[in-house]
């Protein structure tokens, strides 16, 4: 049976206009400094649970505008009718659960915003951690993160190695930014 291949080297065989090749060539594994941006890439992430990656990135669009841009003080603040709204949604993933725990997610984004300045610095804080130590981490402090949740919001963050293979152009760009798996 042949080994199956890298996302780097499936991505290369993909049509140039597939959302996969963009992502991968300008957003997974490169460093996120910015809350609302972390903030959001943790939803996406929560929202792929039992769905393709494929069906998250062709709604991304949506889901920004349907969340206020993932503005965590906003999406903190949402209400019943927020909820209902986003429930009626048809470009999003219109699971209760997931959309609740965006809300919750939010609210704890800015405790940890209040305790340590913002949610890069905790993470910046608690790194490096194995994949392991932070899920346990992950799943006192936020809703709906299990393992590959929390694995491939570090990867795709650059808090865990792996997003790409070294043979990949990619690879290089993203050391050039001097993710946190590559500083320690």
């Amino acid at each position: 049976m042949p080994k199956p291949l890298s996302y780097c080297e499936a991505v290369r065989r993909m049509d140039k206009n597939n959302v996969h090749v963009h992502y991968h060539d300008h957003e997974y594994g490169f460093p996120i400094l910015d809350d609302n941006e972390l903030f959001a890439r943790l939803i996406l992430e929560i929202n792929q649970a039992g769905l393709s990656w494929t069906t998250i990135l062709n709604k991304k669009k949506n889901f920004f505008e349907a969340f206020d841009n993932f503005d965590i003080g906003k999406v903190s603040n949402y209400k019943q009718k927020e909820i209902n709204r986003l429930l009626k949604n048809e470009g999003i993933i219109r699971n209760r659960l997931k959309i609740e725990a965006t809300i919750e997610n939010a609210k704890r984004i800015k405790s940890i915003q209040k305790e340590f300045g913002s949610f890069k610095k905790w993470l910046d804080h608690h790194h490096p951690k194995s994949k392991e130590e932070w899920v346990k981490l992950f799943k006192i402090h936020f809703k709906f993160t299990g393992g590959e949740i929390v694995n491939e919001f570090l990867l795709s963050t650059g808090y865990l190695p792996g997003a790409h293979i070294e043979s990949c152009a990619i690879y290089k760009k993203v050391l050039k930014t001097k993710p946190a798996w590559a500083r320690i």
